[in-house]
């Protein structure tokens, strides 16, 4: 993630120290990198304008996340660790995190911009529903899409479940590669705890409602049934902070399923 907010908290003085070592780390250990641009990035809230740029006017603002977008694209286009970017992250939804703002012709700016600069490397963009595919501009190079099971939902104030089946994903592959000839993949699978609280405020057994070792087992069973590769595992904080608390079953149930 290059969030915004913590490189450049004020105009124009950046900070890439924390982006840096994170970048050297992971190639150190031979890892790849999709590195994320754009406002909206993976995490609460989300939108991670720089309260600055949200002051602004809008047309300051846009001009600003375009210049952001350029420095971060300039300074690591050239690092062999880094495979492909994300363009935001499900760009359209307006119904989750704070400061949304939706536009779909910045958006195709912000796409012009990046294969400007680094044609070289794939763009992934995300869906903004669970069931729908890209049908207007842009479409990313290569579509990723989300896979949450079991989440609580403070409107009906209970847990629900997802009409998650394996076919409908596969169909959904299937159809972004006839019509669109995009590769399709699984960009977030739920294998954390989606509750009522924070997952730190929540005790296990409550945690456990979403995502239970059984849960796991079930989620990482069904997503590799749809045929769609690679599959992003979304969780490894929750596993590392379960462990931490003397709970071993979270991350030994996720090391020995994967293996599987």
């Amino acid at each position: 993630m290059s969030y915004w907010d913590e490189i450049e908290a004020t105009e124009g003085i950046y900070d890439f120290e924390a982006l840096d070592k994170q970048i050297e780390l992971i190639a150190k250990h031979k890892g790849t990198i999709t590195l994320c641009l754009g406002a909206r990035q993976p995490r609460w809230p989300e939108n991670h304008w720089p309260s600055w740029a949200w002051d602004a006017t809008y047309s300051d603002r846009s001009e600003a996340l375009l210049r952001f977008i350029e420095t971060v694209v300039k300074r690591y286009r050239n690092h062999e660790a880094i495979i492909s970017y994300q363009l935001e992250n499900e760009a359209l939804l307006k119904s989750f995190g704070t400061r949304a703002e939706v536009d779909r012709q910045r958006l195709r700016t912000e796409f012009g911009l990046i294969k400007k600069l680094d044609s070289s490397r794939p763009v992934i963009m995300t869906t903004s529903t669970s069931w729908g595919i890209p049908t207007r501009r842009p479409i990313g190079d290569i579509v990723g899409f989300s896979y949450y099971r079991r989440i609580y939902s403070s409107r009906k104030e209970k847990y629900t479940t997802a009409f998650h089946k394996e076919w409908l994903h596969t169909f959904r592959g299937w159809l972004i590669k006839i019509f669109l000839n995009r590769h399709s993949f699984i960009h977030e699978l739920q294998l954390e705890p989606w509750g009522p609280k924070n997952i730190w405020e929540m005790p296990f057994d409550e945690q456990y409602k979403s995502m239970s070792p059984q849960h796991i087992q079930q989620n990482i069973t069904l997503a590799q049934n749809t045929g769609l590769k690679p599959i992003d595992v979304w969780g490894g904080e929750w596993w590392y902070w379960s462990y931490l608390q003397g709970n071993t079953d979270v991350v030994e149930t996720v090391v020995s399923t994967l293996k599987k």
